[in-house]
């Protein structure tokens, strides 16, 4: 196990918990949690737990929204082209299928581009005005990328073709490429009161406005790009997801129920974890092994039998996706212990040769995981080498990357995580010239794995009430984790099992409550559980359904042996 260390356990507050319990008719530890996010006041605790579909936000609050708007209806009054121009993971492909989907419901001619990763990169491509001129666009929309692209747009608004941007990355710097409208709630002056959207929420935001509906019907799709992006799942988000979770299991979809029964999910509730690890590295698998086009060709599929073609593809896709990250992850780990001494590198950097530009991000996902700091991963070619990197709580990785930009030939992307292009022979400059800048940044306790605890609770708090109250915080993700519990002094009771993929099954008991625990990964600790005669654990309480019954289990997180 990671040596983890509880960052904080929060405080009570015991005035407001009362005041929730008693108006919202909930247990004090729900109560609790509510509060462990932020929510302090009785009407932002009750639209977080009572999530409501028109309490989304006017699409029209875009400064550029109404601009773009009047130049699609006027490219539809004058019969048009228009091309869609996506991107290559899930979020960048639901946003392509919607927005196109909706401008051929308009009546348009509407085509798409949809650019290969390794070939040809994120965001607009070099040869782009060639190919609008060849398919005679006027109209080109941007979804999920756009706010880099200076040259490419300023090149097709030269040629008098309308570009309209909608994107939700951060901009590179204060100049905006001169597009014929911008919407991005990342923008300074966007206008919009959350900017936290997706590119595929803010595409939907576009269609709304597009259609001057609330195209509930399409949150199935918005909410799983939204999720596999890895956006805080709070406000505006929180909606997207929640509504678009309980869609999701009954979608009407050709695609989505092909893919659904292809990688055999037999819920009828939907979670985020079913998007995160079911669903989105599936639709990912095509854009990072080849082209992303068959994983929109599933999303866009008319009929069944076109969609289990096209999932039998994606599937197969994935599977080599599994295999070639899986010898990325042994020759970058072998690197690491030749090469990385953790007390200088702070953030890992590292390249090879020949590695798969298209499960770059994941390796460094991985490894920033495994070694709790920031992990940039580069694969070297002749000329200009692409690199993908992951980061931790309090390092800003794109901002870290703009103030290293000397060394860099192009970058772009979030706090959490961003692409690179790199020359060769910049590498080392670019590897000190980082961790010069995270030694200035983080401390020694940042570079600590932390679980942040929501409450200490015995197991006598516990009941299967408030294991089903825990639902009532889903989605779970990013900026809504989890909660997590502490208990004390607790000892093993009976048979403990070892299950498939490393999972360890027993039973612990504080003397008067027992309860039946899981923890993933952790059959290693057996041994050491067996014999040890006291320890704490850190754990999620969730419900297990089974034959009709239901049940409180501890999904444990941490153990703590005394």
């Amino acid at each position: 196990m990671k040596n983890h260390k509880i960052l904080k356990i929060s405080s009570p507050n015991d005035p407001l918990v009362n005041i929730f319990c008693k108006e919202l008719g909930i247990s004090k530890i729900l109560a609790q949690l509510l509060i462990n996010r932020g929510l302090n006041s009785l009407n932002d605790a009750q639209k977080f737990l009572k999530v409501n579909s028109e309490h989304l936000l006017d699409p029209y609050q875009f400064s550029g929204m109404s601009k773009a708007v009047s130049i699609v209806k006027r490219a539809l009054n004058n019969k048009e082209k228009v091309m869609v121009f996506g991107d290559y993971d899930v979020d960048g492909i639901t946003s392509l299928a919607l927005v196109k989907d909706t401008l051929k419901k308009m009546g348009f001619e509407a085509s798409h581009y949809l650019p290969h990763r390794v070939r040809e990169g994120y965001g607009l491509t070099k040869d782009i005005l060639k190919v609008a001129k060849e398919r005679n666009i006027k109209l080109l929309i941007t979804v999920d990328c756009g706010v880099s692209n200076f040259k490419e747009i300023e090149e097709l608004r030269k040629n008098n073709i309308e570009v309209i941007v909608t994107d939700h990355h951060e901009p590179s710097g204060e100049r905006l490429p001169e597009a014929s409208s911008i919407i991005n709630p990342k923008l300074k002056d966007s206008g919009y009161k959350f900017r936290e959207l997706a590119g595929v929420g803010v595409a939907y935001k576009f269609c709304q406005a597009l259609t001057d509906s609330l195209l509930l019907d399409e949150l199935d799709l918005v909410s799983l790009g939204t999720i596999a992006d890895v956006v805080p799942l709070v406000g505006e988000n929180r909606i997207i997801a929640k509504e678009g979770l309980l869609r999701l299991a009954g979608t009407k979809r050709h695609g989505l129920r092909a893919l659904i029964d292809s990688a055999r999910i037999k819920n009828t509730k939907f979670n985020s974890t079913t998007v995160s690890f079911m669903l989105g590295p599936r639709i990912n698998a095509s854009g990072r092994v080849d082209s992303a086009e068959v994983s929109l060709e599933l999303m866009m599929s008319t009929n069944r039998e076109d969609a289990d073609k096209n999932a039998k593809i994606v599937e197969s896709y994935n599977r080599q996706r599994q295999k070639i990250e899986s010898r990325i992850m042994e020759e970058a780990q072998d690197i690491i212990n030749r090469e990385i001494n953790f007390k200088d590198h702070k953030v890992i950097v590292i390249a090879k040769e020949g590695w798969h530009q298209g499960v770059l991000g994941i390796v460094a996902s991985k490894l920033a995981d495994r070694f709790y700091r920031p992990a940039i991963v580069i694969s070297l070619g002749e000329g200009l080498c692409k690199g993908s990197g992951r980061s931790i709580k309090n390092f800003h990785l794109f901002s870290a990357l703009k103030e290293c930009k000397d060394y860099l030939y192009a970058f772009g992307g979030h706090a959490h995580a961003a692409g690179l292009v790199i020359t060769k022979d910049s590498i080392d400059d670019f590897r000190l010239s980082i961790n010069r800048l995270a030694h200035e940044k983080l401390t020694i306790e940042d570079l600590l794995p932390s679980l942040e605890v929501d409450m200490e609770i015995s197991l006598g708090d516990l009941n299967i009430r408030i294991a089903e109250e825990m639902e009532a915080l889903e989605p779970f993700g990013s900026g809504n984790p989890e909660p997590l519990f502490y208990t004390r002094d607790l000892r093993l009771k009976g048979q403990t099992q070892t299950l498939s993929r490393d999972t360890l099954k027993f039973w612990v008991t504080d003397g008067r409550s027992t309860y039946q625990a899981i923890g993933f990964g952790m059959s290693g600790l057996k041994d050491t559980l067996i014999s040890s005669k006291l320890f704490d654990l850190i754990y999620s309480a969730k419900v297990d359904y089974w034959q009709g019954d239901s049940s409180v289990i501890l999904e444990v997180r941490d153990i703590i042996f005394r």
